[in-house]
């Protein structure tokens, strides 16, 4: 079957699940998608899941400006197909925040070389793609105590001014803390020295609090 007549179909299916009241009162940072059906996640994600994965018919789906097919498309895509070089086309496509989740929960976790992508993004001068590379590295089954300080690193970057951008990224970085501190004692203890070593900034106080009651940390 062809893309467009197998996009159509899909497209189909989520115009029959959508919700214009729910689209109506999504907000999250970023941009909007130029269509947005206002269909759940796990409505999107079922599914996709269904379609199966085909790694060139999702970069097809990523291409398009509607928000359920950018969201299915990182579920199709299939992440060993997905090479260093294609990095940036799946980057330019994360416009908002929940495209940045979700990116991170269904794709960019299960990359073979997602060090690299770590080392990568967590310095990229976009709020959103150092967002997403902290959610996924808190999934990530290759998480590292090395990626404590290169996380908190990221709260100090270029858009951080923006309440709203600062929000997200604390967000991530407590993630990324949390799973590093629940994997054993010793990385507990790396958190503890990283975070007492903050200092007063805007996003310490929120770090210290989250980290007080999901790790026991005082």
């Amino acid at each position: 079957m062809q893309f467009t007549s197998r996009m159509a179909a899909l497209l189909g299916r989520m115009r029959r699940e959508r919700n214009g009241v729910v689209a109506d009162t999504m907000y999250c940072y970023g941009h909007p998608c130029g269509l947005n059906y206002g269909v759940s996640l796990p409505t999107v994600r079922q599914i996709a899941k269904e379609e199966g994965t085909d790694y060139c018919y999702a970069r097809y789906l990523w291409q398009q400006d509607v928000r359920e097919l950018r969201l299915a498309a990182l579920h199709i895509a299939d992440p060993e197909q997905l090479v260093r070089e294609e990095l940036a086309f799946w980057a330019a496509g994360i416009i908002n925040e929940e495209l940045a989740e979700e990116a991170a929960f269904a794709l960019l976790r299960r990359l073979s070389f997602f060090a690299e992508l770590f080392e990568s993004w967590i310095v990229a001068p976009q709020p959103l793609l150092r967002y997403a590379v902290l959610m996924a590295a808190a999934r990530n089954s290759r998480l590292s105590a090395a990626w404590i300080v290169p996380a908190l690193g990221a709260l100090s970057m270029e858009g951080c001014e923006d309440k709203a951008v600062l929000r997200m990224m604390t967000r991530g970085v407590v993630a990324v803390l949390v799973a590093i501190g629940d994997q054993n004692e010793e990385n507990r203890e790396a958190v503890r020295c990283a975070v007492g070593s903050l200092g007063s900034f805007p996003a310490a106080e929120s770090i210290h609090e989250e980290l007080a009651w999901r790790l026991d940390l005082s």
